[in-house]
Formats: structure tokens, C-alpha cells, sequence
């Protein structure tokens, strides 16, 4: 049975085995998120939770697109609990907050009632748990590993809605199987194999490749080489990485850091070929041993080892050869003035003051849209009209909220038009510095502000 675009009620076209779309286009899911309502700005957790439970109430579990569609609203709400709750924590002084390491904490943990089921928690899930105490055993399962998955297909298809929908049809497809989990002695590898293929079968659907820029008619882009193009780029939210330490590299995998998720290393990566791509994540992100890689690509352990290694080799040579260490830092105390630097010259239309926080060779892409800049005065020479009050192509005035993406400092951007009164969600702004000024901005359409815990308006 065909299913109907949660947003215009148009049939969708089957897009094959592997995945279940909710939208007809991607204009239709933007302007699902658009039209999503969200809690007022600074809403106290209380009201959140009570938003929630009062929707969760009403979840439909029937037919499978209702329960699809109810449970993608909830997405945003979610999203926004999560940052209140990660403010929360960053406001609580350590002393006070309390934690495995915390005297009586296990204590105060209720003990197990003979002859009665065990509480079923993310780490005691085994396969025989699964087998013992059925769906409860398998969701945790799922919600344990739910978040190192959704980065991992991420950084094989550099799309944060895609990997979301594949994450899910990958738990799907595992509730189906899981008759067979019994036999399975690695939950985490049985469930990364399901992503994985998944992932591998999207790509070999669509055949993505970057592409590079091409010139723009009436726009001077500046004298540097046409950057890399991925239309289908999206940033990641840094608040739902997962809370687990990078597996140990030797030293011939430093070169390509594997818990990395900047923008100018997932570039690179998605330039590779899909088996190579997914050879070099599994050995250097999840830790994977040559065997289980081969095994998952259905190979040999010596085609695995050449695919890692032809991989590796072109990262080496598509990244900048200073860098050795692919592993995300924190933002240091500079960065994080820089960004409340441009922050407010954006906001006080300060235009020199924004010209003296980039690079001259400053390059800025928009991606899925064609418009690049490899110069910063092609960049000013595009920006300023926008930003002069007095000028006819004055777009209006912005406000700014920090953001963390990718590992990276963000910013997400809301404009007032001229004539109204609110500030609407405009744009993302992924920031790459060096050297203490802005080396790379990559402007993101609005529509995952809710994944990021935002509302769409001020």
C-alpha cells in the first residue's frame, strides 16, 4: 500500500527496498519542521515534560505512517529537553551533582526480587536478555546503541535527516530478526552490520559523489579553486554525540582521527567510494578488527585491508597535510570570543568588524544552493548590501544564538524583515578557524533548527 507525503497528502514513489520516506520532497520535509510548533523560547522543563506526556498519550500506534508521523514531531521536543538538560548540568557545580562515583549511589538502587524479572538498563542487555525478557530487552538494546549509530551512518552519507530515517529502518529491520539474536554473541557488531548495509544499499541507489562549484552567472566567486559540492550536506549536533570514549588507533590510523566530525574531514570522506568509505569508518572509527570488516562487506580480509588502505591514503592526500590528529577538540577560549565577536558585529551590522574576523582567503559554500565565495572580499561583496540598512537589498536585522556543530563552533541565525516583528530561523553557519580567524563558513538552510533543540521563531 502506497503511503501519502505527511505534508501535501501526495502519493510517494516507492523508493525502493531499505527505507519507508515520510515526504514526497525535500521541500515538503522543510516545511515540515517549519510548520512544527514549538514551545515558547526558555519554556521551563516542567512544561516541556508535560507537552511531551500529553503527546505520547496520544501517540498512534496505528496505521505505521500515523505512528511515523507522531513520533518525527516528537523529535524536536526531545531535542529541546535534551539542551535544557545539558544547560542544566553545565549550571550545576560538580560537588553537588551526583553520579555513579557518588557515595550510596548503588545503595539506593532497588534490589532485585527473587523470582521476578531484572530491570532491563542499556549495559546488562545480552543477547540471552534479549531472549529472556523480549521487546523490553530489545528496546533498550536499540536505545542504547541509538545514538553512536546515527553518527556513524552520518558520516557515510553526510546527511543528518537520511541518517536518522536509516537508523530507524534499521531498528526496524532488527525487531524482524530478532528471533535470530539468540545466536548472535555481539549485539553491537549485529547491529552496526544491519546499519551499515543499509547505508551501502542508499548508496549504491543514489550514487553520490561530490561534484565541485561551478561559476555563477553575474557573480564574482573570487580567484580560488571551485571548492568541493555536496548538496546534500547537513551539520550534526554536537549534543547528540555519543558519551563514548574514541576506540584506541594505531598510529598509521592517525592520520585520519576517527571520532571526527568536521566538515572539512566528512568532505573528504564522502569523496571516497561507498565500500571504501564504510571500510575506513568501521577499522578507524568503531574500532572493527579486519575480520569483522571483511565479514560486514562480504569480502576477504585482504580486500578489507586494501580498501582501508586506498582509503586512508586519499584522506591523506584530500587533507591538509599539517594536520595528524582528526580528532575533535574542544573549542579553545579564542575561538569561543571569535564567535561572540561575530556574533555581535552580525547583529550590530558592523561590516568592517566582520571583514577583520575573516581570512582573505576566506571561502563560504551554502549547501544544497550553488552560491560560493573563495575570497573574502567576493564574500563582503556579496554580504554587505544584504547587511547596509540603507542599501534596497537590506534583508534585516539578525540575532544570534551559539551553537555547537560538527565539533565546531555554529551559530544559528534568525532574521526580522523589514516591516514584521519576529525573528524567523534563516540559516546555520558552521565556522572553521585558524589561526585565530574565520577560515571556512558553511551557511545551512533553517530546517533542522529543531533537531538542534531550537525554535523556528524569536
Amino acid at each position: 500500500m502506497a503511503a501519502n507525503c505527511g505534508v501535501c497528502g501526495r502519493p510517494i514513489e516507492s523508493g525502493g527496498p531499505g527505507r519507508a520516506a515520510s515526504y514526497c520532497s525535500q521541500a515538503c520535509r522543510q516545511r515540515a519542521y517549519r510548520e512544527r510548533r514549538q514551545p515558547a523560547p526558555g519554556a521551563p522543563a516542567g512544561e516541556l515534560v508535560s507537552d511531551l506526556g500529553d503527546r505520547l498519550r496520544r501517540l498512534r500506534l496505528d496505521p505505521a505512517p500515523a505512528f511515523h508521523a507522531d513520533v518525527e514531531a516528537l523529535s524536536p521536543r526531545f531535542a529541546q529537553l535534551r539542551r535544557l538538560a545539558r544547560q542544566a548540568r553545565q549550571d550545576t557545580p560538580v560537588h553537588e551533582a551526583p553520579g555513579e562515583d557518588t557515595p550510596g549511589h548503588d545503595a539506593a538502587r532497588p534490589a532485585a526480587v527473587p523470582g521476578e524479572p531484572e530491570t532491563v538498563t542499556p549495559r546488562n542487555v545480552t543477547p540471552a536478555a534479549v531472549t529472556k525478557l523480549g521487546d523490553d530487552a530489545l528496546s533498550a538494546l536499540f536505545e542504547e546503541h541509538r545514538a553512536e549509530l546515527r553518527v556513524h551512518c552520518y558520516r557515510l552519507l553526510g546527511s543528518y535527516d537520511e541518517a536518522e530515517d536509516l537508523v530507524q529502518e534499521a531498528f526496524l529491520r532488527a525487531w524482524r530478526a530478532r528471533d535470530s539474536l539468540e545466536d548472535v554473541d555481539n549485539p553491537r557488531a549485529w547491529l552496526y552490520k544491519i546499519a551499515t548495509r543499509l547505508c551501502l544499499d542508499f548508496l549504491r541507489k543514489h550514487n553520490r559523489r561530490p561534484t565541485v562549484y561551478e561559476p555563477v552567472p553575474g557573480m564574482d566567486s573570487g580567484d580560488g579553486p571551485p571548492p568541493p559540492r555536496l548538496p546534500w550536506l547537513q551539520p550534526f549536533p554536537d549534543d547528540q554525540l555519543p558519551e563514548r570514549p574514541a576506540p584506541q588507533r594505531a598510529p598509521d590510523e592517525q592520520a585520519v582521527g576517527g571520532e571526527t566530525l568536521e566538515l572539512l574531514f566528512l568532505t573528504a570522506i564522502q569523496q571516497l567510494p561507498p565500500r571504501q568509505r564504510a571500510a575506513v569508518i568501521l577499522r578507524d572509527v568503531a574500532g572493527w578488527s579486519a575480520q569483522e570488516t571483511a565479514d560486514l562487506l562480504e569480502s576477504t580480509v585482504a580486500s578489507a585491508n586494501s580498501a582501508v588502505q586506498r582509503g586512508r591514503t586519499a584522506l591523506r592526500e584530500a587533507l591538509p597535510g599539517r594536520r595528524e590528529d582528526w580528532s575533535a577538540p574542544e573549542p579553545s577560549a579564542g575561538d569561543l570570543a571569535l564567535l561572540r565577536r561575530y556574533m555581535a558585529a552580525a547583529a550590530g551590522a558592523d561590516i568592517d568588524a566582520m571583514v577583520e574576523l575573516v581570512r582573505e582567503d576566506a571561502v563560504l559554500t551554502m549547501p544544497p544552493n550553488p552560491f560560493w565565495f573563495t575570497t573574502r572580499d567576493a564574500l563582503f561583496a556579496f554580504v554587505r548590501p544584504n547587511l547596509d540598512p540603507a542599501s534596497p537589498m537590506f534583508a534585516g536585522h539578525w540575532r544570534h544564538l551559539p551553537l555547537r556543530a560538527n565539533g565546531q563552533p555554529a551559530v544559528a541565525g534568525y532574521l526580522q524583515r523589514p516591516g514584521t516583528s519576529v525573528f524567523r530561523a534563516q540559516l546555520i553557519d558552521v565556522l572553521r578557524v585558524e589561526e585565530g580567524l574565520i577560515a571556512e563558513i558553511t551557511t545551512f538552510e533553517p530546517h533542522l533548527f529543531p533537531a538542534f533543540g531550537l525554535p523556528m521563531t524569536l
